[in-house]
């Protein structure tokens, strides 16, 4: 089994340079991928972030 490196959206949103709801609004649009791990708890995979910040930058 694969485990990949799990991060915070406000991690994400820094290493982005993007808000947070900017982040979450792009998991709901399927343009992170990440785990919700309860109702409030949101983490976005790294390979996720990887292929973002290379596609925009």
């Amino acid at each position: 089994m694969i485990k990949e490196k799990l991060v915070r959206p406000s991690e994400v949103a820094r290493q982005l340079a993007v808000s947070r709801s900017t982040v979450y609004r792009w998991f709901w649009e399927g343009k992170l991928k990440g785990v919700k791990i309860s109702k409030r708890s949101l983490r976005i995979l790294v390979s996720s972030v990887e292929k973002i910040f290379n596609e925009c930058w």
